[in-house]
């Protein structure tokens, strides 16, 4: 063969080069962009800007390969659930250890692609279709209580809408976040080529965060943490999906099955401590059955406390503000009961109950501040109510009208759809523990944010997307 090179040839060769050096310059910085380890970056501005760039690369993938990445993330929360669990539970020291690696394992049943849609309607005048579009880069504020899981339950989310996200980890468990965004990230870019897809900042500070939320190039802001987090972003001025607190009630009425729903109290309230912001935090029982249920609880496994015990631990875990007259005020759960398991609560208040124990409970009126009290820690507080409509009205109390979630454990379905209705709460649970709202042992949507304050409800990857209208007039008179 010739290597002699035409003269035409080579001209329109030259030409075609010139005319796409812009364009390949534009493409060279775009996947320059990043220069961080694997998605983990020393600077918000860093983290946002490679998560921009990688974002436009992303959008210009079909959906199909969106759902390869998923996959992927999907593979390596199952693959890799114990490492990841036992990472932030060590660093964290929050809840139990076998509830961390199923946490992560749930990361397998969120939503994918499975939740994109096109929807379209026709007549005489054309087509109208409504599809469902990317933001763009999405700031996500992850909580202490379980940042792993909800960082790979969200970038599933994010991914799938078309997105990118920034991740901004509470320091509790920034090394095991970090880790993962690195897990994550090397095996998509090893199958796709795509990389900082999911980014974050190495050490998150108040300072941090706050610069994330108002960056330039962040559409979205999620966040999944306390009112205090919440109200920083809502001061952003950008579109907020708020993940915020809760205190769910459970009320078990007179027609009940005692056994079964004792056992499924047990199970939500002390799953992983308690810390999930849909478990039962309190117990409101009608008064005809209380003994009764209090048994069951026993025979369940639940170790209850005696009232002097009560008060003891009540002022272990709980710091007060001056109430009037100087009595007790404000309740503030102590920080490092947080999370910690019922022997170790026990142990604060010289008590000692089996290392194998789950979960605490006992009897306290309707106002205490362990059921007025978000205390994410395995103590039930229950309270006997007279009837079904004083229990509703003790729920809607203790609720607070965060609209989170609340359960009922009952067989009269007038009753059930009156407390559904008076509570209209995010999420609500008949007959089973708080859990299966979110997938496990039942029928919900798996996600470990679920937007209370702002509406949007357990989260899908339609929450991380713009409605995007298109018309098409006089067009495709088939029929």
């Amino acid at each position: 063969m010739s290597t002699t090179t035409d003269p035409m040839i080579a001209a329109i060769v030259e030409e075609v080069i010139q005319r796409l050096q812009p364009r390949l310059r534009a493409q060279g910085s775009v996947r320059q962009a990043a220069t961080g380890d694997h998605g983990v970056f020393s600077t918000v501005d860093e983290a946002v800007k490679a998560a921009y760039a990688a974002q436009k690369l992303l959008a210009a993938r079909s959906l199909a390969e969106r759902g390869e990445i998923i996959e992927i993330i999907r593979h390596l929360s199952v693959e890799r659930a114990e490492e990841l669990g036992k990472m932030e539970f060590e660093e964290s020291r929050l809840g139990r250890l076998e509830h961390k690696i199923e946490k992560m394992r749930l990361v397998q049943k969120v939503l994918g692609i499975e939740a994109m849609r096109t929807e379209a309607r026709t007549d005489s005048t054309g087509i109208f279709l409504l599809e469902y579009a990317p933001f763009g880069v999405i700031a996500m504020v992850l909580p202490s209580t379980h940042g792993v899981p909800t960082m790979g339950s969200n970038a599933i989310s994010v991914i799938a809408g078309g997105n990118t996200a920034v991740f901004s980890s509470h320091p509790a468990t920034a090394r095991s976040v970090a880790y993962a965004v690195r897990l994550f990230n090397r095996e998509i870019e090893k199958r796709t080529g795509l990389r900082d897809l999911l980014c974050t900042v190495e050490s998150p500070t108040i300072e941090s965060v706050n610069e994330l939320f108002r960056h330039r190039e962040v559409a979205l802001i999620c966040v999944t943490g306390g009112g205090a987090v919440v109200d920083a972003a809502m001061q952003s001025g950008k579109r907020v999906v708020a993940a915020g607190p809760g205190n769910p009630p459970v009320l078990v009425d007179e027609t009940a099955d005692l056994s079964k729903a004792a056992e499924a109290i047990i199970a939500g309230a002390s799953f992983d401590n308690n810390l999930l912001c849909i478990s039962e935090k309190e117990v409101f029982v009608v008064a005809k059955v209380a003994d009764e249920f209090l048994g069951a609880m026993k025979r369940a496994g639940a170790v209850q406390l005696n009232h002097a015990q009560v008060e003891k631990l009540t002022q272990t875990v709980f710091d007060f503000e001056e109430g009037k007259g100087g009595g007790r005020g404000r309740a503030h759960v102590k920080r490092e009961f947080v999370g910690k398991d019922p022997a170790v609560l026990a142990d604060a208040i010289g008590m000692h109950v089996p290392a194998e124990t789950l979960l605490l409970f006992g009897e306290t009126d309707e106002d205490h501040p362990f059921v007025q009290t978000e205390q994410m820690m395995p103590f039930l507080p229950v309270v006997r109510v007279a009837c079904v409509d004083d229990g509703i009205r003790a729920a809607l109390k203790a609720e607070h009208g965060f609209h989170h979630t609340a359960l009922m454990h009952s067989r009269n379905a007038e009753n059930v759809t009156k407390m559904a209705r008076a509570m209209n709460t995010t999420i609500f649970v008949q007959n089973a523990p708080c859990f299966a709202s979110l997938g496990s042992g039942g029928p919900g949507i798996m996600s470990y944010s679920v937007a209370t304050p702002t509406g949007e409800g357990v989260t899908t990857p339609l929450t991380f997307t713009r409605q995007r209208s298109i018309t098409i007039a006089g067009a495709l008179h088939i029929i």
